[in-house]
């Protein structure tokens, strides 16, 4: 029997009904593992590809004909806008089917939450922070609702294998297994995951199962690129313009021309296409839609432009999605990374990307954002440079953001590579999240047990019992945890205060967020405060302050015109990878013609090529810059090369980074470059003692529970995860 008449009758209806052709490469792949084993399931392709349906379609089938007792099937989600989408989608399918869904978030109904704990059935979309809460504060209601889970389905599975909300989602997991002593299985869904066997690893941890992953063929795709340059002189030399007879029309400071002339193309090139525009930052993407709405307003073209970001407000966000949804409605949004994930927004005429993409990663999907439902992608790159006429460093023209987006395109486009997502082994943070909750949950237990189950979980294999001792010690002597009379571990009296905050649920790092209203309306969230008569931007629009609640942390607003700036203090981290430094400096080597690069793109191309190779630095690992002043080029990713930055450090060498994604180390040495080069040959070829490398006292991954964890914890996690000494002798060898 083929696939399609193995699906449930309900099914089969729904695909005639819309009208499919057919069934993709992934979904007949799907329900194949589905139902002809009992393995984990890995789907990796492109957005739009179907693979939520391939998920839905063999599980739906099996629950429909085997009923459970239980809710059947737990949809994991990051975002909850991601499962209000989905339930959409879920709820036209099911109509038929006599299986509800529940969605379960901050903002859901909490009638239907309690019918669902009353009758648990059917399907449940839920968030890790709202599986956790479930699990901590209502143990007793999880062994009703989950006691005959069949599957896990985990959406965007490489946004949680980025950082430790992944590793909280897989505690949360393994831990309801205990708890039901039931072993569901897992689904796991991507766009764009560089390395499977990493990605089976992660979606198998704690289930003892094997793990299929599919690969199918989605034939070669049509991509429309072009990337364009705009250009600011730092010398402000005066701009003239003149009319067809000669006269000055306008005289400007070239300061700032190449901005203008860059929101000005972009107003052209957005013009009645349905467009989102990308960029790094929430201070930048709020400054570009400001430009573009105060062009349209000297145009007198309509308002049809949109911001989307996490500090909009999920109103405002769902509106903008439901806009960008119509067919009719050709809007413009400025977007960071909230519309990266594969939230429906319908079929867009484009997308554009302002600078660099972070990785090929992010870049996947951005593009995959465009060109959906049968449409070619078509993506718009643009770069605004300020340049100095006379740079005194030979390396300060070259702008690697510019030869970066160049290696990112061809390695995605042409080697179809991705970055592979490193495991974090030594999580001590969500480790005494875990710890807490537990106990929360749990009540009193005594230190064997804890560890115990503590460290039985998948996520903290690694972690030795000698430091879940360390961390527990340390906990009882900050009054985090505290001594029974029997001898047991409880919530100790510092620690009530951070289990029973709405904000224990939540393992990655938020800022205080001040709320902005415009009369009871509100526009989003700032994290500062803005005096009264201050402008600000949010939301695409410039503010003013006429008032402040310091106790709710509100800012009360009123709309005024022009533009103004805004700025958070922390945006978004990346680092590069040695295969995407090595693609940048083949770019540099080769005489490759890029045909989606402008003119004026190719001959800045042309320049940074002519830099690169007068300089050296393509052929030698050390390049002069002045009389004690020397580069670095290994050309290996970055965690390589933090690691030569402290053992240099070690030999008493003082290196810096020269900029935020460098490619290479700027060291100032009173030797000359021979006897540098051998310092670095010895440091290559002899055993490296990573604990004795001089890092700062204080030096440690990023993390929300850190200032509960003892600082050698946190200096062996920073060694243990993100040094990398063997990888750096073997990219330095490879090259």
């Amino acid at each position: 029997m083929d696939v399609f008449h193995r699906l449930a009758p309900f099914i089969q209806d729904f695909i005639y009904e819309n009208h499919w052709n057919e069934l993709r490469g992934n979904q007949v792949a799907a329900c194949e593992v589905i139902f002809e084993s009992d393995h984990n399931l890995l789907l990796s392709s492109g957005t739009a590809s179907g693979k939520t349906e391939a998920a839905f379609l063999p599980v739906l089938t099996d629950i429909y004909e085997h009923p459970s007792r239980s809710v059947a099937v737990i949809y994991i989600s990051p975002l909850k806008a991601l499962i209000n989408d989905q339930f959409k989608r879920l709820e036209q399918l099911l109509l038929d089917s006599h299986i509800p869904v529940t969605k379960w978030h901050g903002d859901a109904s909490v009638t239907q939450k309690n019918k669902l704990i009353k009758k648990p059935e059917g399907i449940l979309q839920i968030t890790p922070e709202s599986l956790e809460s479930l699990l901590t504060n209502k143990r007793g209601a999880c062994l009703s609702m989950f006691s005959d889970l069949r599957y896990v389905i985990i959406d965007e599975v490489h946004h949680f294998m980025r950082d430790v909300r992944g590793l909280q989602l897989l505690c949360i997991l393994e831990r309801l297994k205990a708890l039901t002593n039931v072993n569901p299985r897992r689904i796991g869904l991507s766009a764009t995951l560089g390395d499977m066997s990493l990605a089976q690893s992660w979606l198998n941890t704690g289930t003892g199962r094997e793990c299929a992953a599919p690969i199918t063929e989605e034939g070669k795709k049509r991509v429309r690129l072009h990337v364009e340059r705009f250009v600011n002189y730092a010398d402000n030399r005066d701009m003239v313009e003149r009319d067809a007879i000669g006269n000055v029309t306008r005289t400007d400071s070239g300061g700032d021309i190449g901005n203008r002339e860059h929101y000005e193309y972009l107003f052209k090139q957005t013009l009645d296409k349905k467009t989102i525009i990308f960029a790094n930052s929430r201070e930048e993407i709020e400054l570009i839609m400001a430009h573009l709405r105060e062009i349209a307003l000297k145009h007198k073209a309509p308002d049809i432009y949109r911001v989307h970001h996490g500090n909009v407000s999920a109103l405002l966000r769902e509106n903008t999605e439901d806009e960008m949804k119509s067919e009719d409605e050709k809007i413009v949004t400025g977007a960071t990374v909230t519309l990266e994930l594969g939230i429906d927004i319908g079929s867009l005429d484009q997308a554009v990307q302002v600078g660099a993409p972070l990785s090929v990663s992010s870049f996947a999907q951005r593009l995959g954002r465009c060109g959906r439902r049968g449409q070619v992608p078509q993506l718009l790159f643009t770069f605004v440079e300020s340049l100095k006429i006379n740079s005194s460093d030979i390396l300060g023209p070259i702008n690697w953001n510019y030869i970066r987006t160049i290696a990112i395109i061809e390695l995605y486009l042409k080697a179809h590579w991705i970055e592979p997502i490193p495991p974090l082994h030594h999580a001590y943070n969500l480790l005494y999240h875990q710890t807490m909750s537990f106990l929360k949950s749990n009540g009193e237990m005594s230190p064997a047990g804890l560890a115990q189950s503590m460290l039985s979980l998948g996520c903290f294999r690694h972690i030795t019992q000698d430091d879940y001792k360390l961390l527990l010690s340390h906990l009882i002597q900050i009054e985090q945890l505290e001594r029974t009379e029997s001898g047991g571990l409880a919530i100790g009296r510092a620690g009530e205060k951070i289990v029973n905050s709405h904000k224990f649920l939540t393992v990655f790092l938020a800022p205080e967020y001040f709320l902005v209203k415009d009369e009871n309306r509100t526009i989003g969230t700032v994290d500062k405060v803005y005096p009264v008569g201050t402008h600000f931007s949010l939301a695409g629009i410039s503010w003013e302050t006429v008032d402040i609640n310091e106790k709710s942390k509100v800012i009360f607003v009123k709309r005024v015109p022009g533009i103004s700036v805004v700025d958070w203090d922390v945006d978004f981290e990346v680092e590069l990878h040695t295969v995407l430094v090595r693609k940048i400096r083949n770019v540099l080597q080769t005489e490759d013609s890029y045909p989606y690069l402008s003119q004026r793109c190719q001959e800045r191309l042309n320049e940074i090529r002519y830099i690169t190779r007068n300089s050296g630095i393509l052929e030698h690992l050390i390049t002069p810059l002045s009389e004690k002043k020397y580069a670095i080029f290994p050309w290996v990713g970055t965690r390589q090369l933090i690691t030569l930055h402290y053992a240099l450090l070690q030999r008493n060498i003082k290196s810096k980074i020269p900029w935020e994604i460098s490619v290479y180390l700027e060291v100032i040495f009173n030797g000359t470059k021979e006897e540098l080069e051998w310092i670095i040959a010895d440091i290559l070829n002899s055993p490296l003692d990573t604990y004795g490398l001089p890092l700062p006292e204080k030096i440690q991954i990023i993390g929300k529970y850190n200032e509960f964890i003892p600082l050698s914890l946190l200096r062996k996690q920073f060694i243990e995860d993100y040094l990398d000494f063997e990888g750096l002798k073997r990219d330095i060898s490879s090259i």
